[in-house]
C-alpha cells in the first residue's frame, strides 16, 4: 500500500512528472479550507493502491499547482485529482467527482485495459 507524499516545490513536481515514464502516479490538489476538498481528500486517501500517491496544498504551493496546470494543459480546479502516466494526464476529476469508485473506475479504464 502506498503512502501519501506531499509536493512542496516545482523541483519535486518535475521529478514526479518524469517518474511517470516508469509507471503511473496519482496527484491530488487539495484546498485546506474547503469542505468539498476535505471530503475528496478522504476518498483519495482511502483508495487502496500500490501506485505512488502525491498531494499538494494549493494555498501553500501555488507555484506547484500552476506548474501542474501548465505541464498537463488542464485548467486548475481545487480539489482536483490526476492519474498521470508518460507525463500525460490519463484522467482527471474535480470536486464531488472525486470518489473512491471513480478513482477505481479510472484505474480500470486507463491502466487495466
Amino acid at each position: 500500500m502506498s503512502t501519501l507524499i506531499q509536493l512542496n516545490t516545482t523541483d519535486e513536481w518535475e521529478k514526479v512528472l518524469h517518474k511517470t515514464n516508469e509507471g503511473p502516479v496519482f496527484v491530488f490538489k487539495h484546498s485546506s479550507t474547503c469542505p468539498i476538498s476535505a471530503n475528496a481528500f478522504k476518498e483519495y486517501e482511502n483508495f487502496p493502491s500500490d501506485m505512488d500517491k502525491y498531494f499538494l496544498i494549493v494555498s501553500e504551493s501555488r507555484t506547484v499547482s500552476d506548474q501542474i496546470a501548465s505541464d498537463l494543459d488542464i485548467k486548475h480546479e481545487s480539489p482536483q485529482i490526476f492519474l498521470i502516466k508518460d507525463e500525460k494526464a490519463l484522467w482527471n476529476a474535480s470536486h464531488w467527482d472525486i470518489t473512491e469508485k471513480n478513482i477505481e473506475d479510472a484505474v480500470k479504464e486507463h491502466l487495466n485495459a
